[in-house]
């Protein structure tokens, strides 16, 4: 006979995860618009290619969310994975509004547009980590 622990296995939100997601999130958006604002025309190239901070967001987002996906428990490296994922993704989302609310230049970075939706996105996504640790708060206290 299966127990219901069997047939609906629970899931564990690691709290302490969250905290490094979220402040990751927000610490890179921040400093990120903050550098960029002092120093527009700060850009990074690989020899004739100009590397967006989307493409690095996309790397640490690959590089830092498959070992989350896949691997379970409490331990450094894994901690250390999920702030590469919350820098990756605050990257590639604050790169993507941009690109795709304005005409890409070093100069639209600073328009309103580029920071309140990189914020929003930014933002939205911080809200979404932490609705998904309170939803499983919520279900613990009625099981």
């Amino acid at each position: 006979m299966q127990s219901e622990a069997d047939i609906q296995p629970s899931l564990v939100v690691l709290p302490h995860r969250v905290r490094l997601i979220v402040s990751s999130l927000s610490i890179t958006f921040l400093a990120f618009r903050a550098w960029l604002h002092h120093f527009p025309n700060t850009d990074l190239n690989v020899g004739p290619y100009n590397i967006h901070h989307l493409f690095t967001g996309i790397l640490l987002i690959t590089l830092c969310g498959i070992p989350l996906a896949i691997f379970q428990g409490r331990n450094r490296w894994l901690d250390f994975a999920a702030l590469g994922f919350g820098v990756g993704l605050s990257l590639a989302l604050d790169e993507w509004v941009f690109l795709i609310a304005t005409d890409g230049s070093n100069a639209s970075y600073l328009l309103r547009v580029s920071l309140w939706g990189g914020a929003i996105m930014v933002g939205s996504s911080c809200l979404y980590t932490a609705l998904l640790w309170l939803s499983n708060r919520a279900n613990k206290r009625h099981h």
